[in-house]
């Protein structure tokens, strides 16, 4: 069975289970991979977090079944994974914009997010360069922001936060503690991921014997397996992309928990940069 055929065996089971309990571990098990891989890589290939297309297809369905039948909206709400008729009524509301008791009423607009499938895209025209390193472990230090999971608002507050961290004195006493000119390009470390938002932390590596003020936060990285992509031209928001769509459904490698990197090099306006991705063989 190829990768086409295990993600369309993974989405196939979601969407019959949509009224049921859905397990993000047997998704991940039809896609052959582990749990933490499917859900870092869904949002890349989808555009749609995991959990996010789920709760659009309930509700999908549901608006269809308001329409349709006479069912009680405390019915619908309970059958679609919903605690409580005020609980579906926020989501229901948030996506088609109306209450679930104005579905039936004529002439109304409703939101249908159809089943997503996958399939063959002509791509890889143009070369990835990679390479596989094994590094020991190491300790991170430097100041984070949440950013929001959703991939399209995390790519415009990923920038306001550095420039955030530049004009508030962070990364110039960074460089200072580090013993460097205040405009070399510091890393970015993203990690403890959630289904709504990470941490995006302005870094750079520890030196051993290094007392840091209390406004930085220390992290530590344990012994990993890295995939590592160059970017000459520092277009990260693409290369992410490609990572994602490109290199994991044919490589055999998948993720593994913990943080990857963002790593600059050189300074301000004269720089490149690499990804890094904690990985391990299929």
């Amino acid at each position: 069975m190829d990768w086409l055929d295990r993600m369309n065996s993974a989405m196939e089971y979601i969407e019959t289970n949509l009224v049921d309990h859905i397990s993000y571990d047997e998704i991940a098990q039809r896609a052959c991979c582990s749990t933490y891989h499917f859900q870092r890589m869904f949002p890349f290939i989808t555009g749609v977090s995991l959990s996010e297309y789920i709760r659009r297809r309930r509700l999908t369905l549901a608006a269809f079944e308001l329409q349709t039948t006479e069912v009680r909206v405390i019915d619908v709400a309970m059958k679609y994974g919903y605690d409580s008729p005020e609980a579906f009524s926020r989501a229901f509301k948030n996506l088609h914009g109306i209450m679930p008791i104005s579905a039936r009423d004529k002439g109304v607009s409703l939101k249908a997010y159809p089943r997503m499938s996958f399939h063959i895209s002509i791509k890889g025209d143009i070369e990835m360069n990679y390479r596989i390193e094994q590094r020991k472990s190491f300790e991170m230090f430097g100041v984070y922001g949440l950013i929001n999971s959703n991939r399209k608002i995390a790519f415009s507050e990923v920038p306001e936060f550095r420039t955030q961290c530049d004009e508030d004195g962070s990364v110039g006493l960074m460089n200072e503690l580090l013993g460097r000119f205040g405009d070399t390009m510091l890393h970015a470390t993203l990690y403890d991921h959630t289904k709504e938002s990470f941490k995006y932390m302005v870094s750079y590596y520890l030196p051993k014997g290094l007392e840091i003020p209390d406004r930085f936060t220390k992290l530590s990285v344990p012994a990993l397996t890295w995939a590592i992509f160059p970017e000459p031209q520092c277009d990260l928001q693409k290369l992410w992309e490609r990572i994602y769509t490109e290199w994991f459904p044919t490589s055999e490698f998948e993720q593994v928990e913990g943080p990857s990197f963002e790593m600059y090099y050189g300074m301000a306006g004269y720089q490149s940069a690499e990804i890094w991705i904690p990985v391990k063989k299929k």
